[in-house]
C-alpha cells in the first residue's frame, strides 16, 4: 500500500493495476485529509491504514482507479463495501451523494498526474 500526500503519476498507477486480475487499483481517499492509499488488496485494509494514522471514517471512500481509462469518466469506479453506510444514508456500494462524488473527484484529478 502507498499513502499519497503529494502527487501519483498515472505509469505508476498503471505499474500497480497489473497486480489486479482487472487491471484497476484500489484506493481509498480522505475527502477531508486530502490523502489517499493506493495499491491495496482490501479497501478495508487502506480504510484501517488511514483509520491508524487519524482519519475520521465519515471522510474515508473506497474508489476504483482504471489508468487505462485516465482523462475519462471511466477512470474513476465508486464501488467498495466500506463505502455501505446506510445509517450515514449511504445506502449502496457506490457513493450516492453527487456532491460527494464531485469531491472524490476534485481529490483524485488533483494527485494523480500524467
Amino acid at each position: 500500500m502507498m499513502l499519497v500526500t503529494d502527487t501519483i503519476t498515472i505509469q505508476e498507477l498503471e505499474n500497480m493495476s497489473h497486480h489486479m486480475f482487472q487491471k484497476l487499483v484500489k484506493a481509498v481517499v480522505d475527502i477531508e485529509e486530502n490523502i489517499m492509499v493506493v495499491d491495496g488488496e482490501l479497501h478495508a485494509d487502506q480504510e484501517l491504514l488511514l483509520l491508524d494514522r487519524g482519519s475520521d471514517q465519515k471522510n474515508l471512500w473506497g474508489i476504483n482507479l482504471h489508468p487505462e481509462h485516465f482523462g475519462t469518466e471511466n477512470f474513476i469506479e465508486f464501488d467498495s463495501m466500506i463505502n455501505l453506510r446506510p445509517s450515514w444514508g449511504n445506502k449502496t456500494c457506490s457513493v450516492d451523494n453527487p456532491e460527494m462524488r464531485k469531491r472524490i473527484i476534485a481529490l483524485v484529478i488533483s494527485k494523480v498526474t500524467s
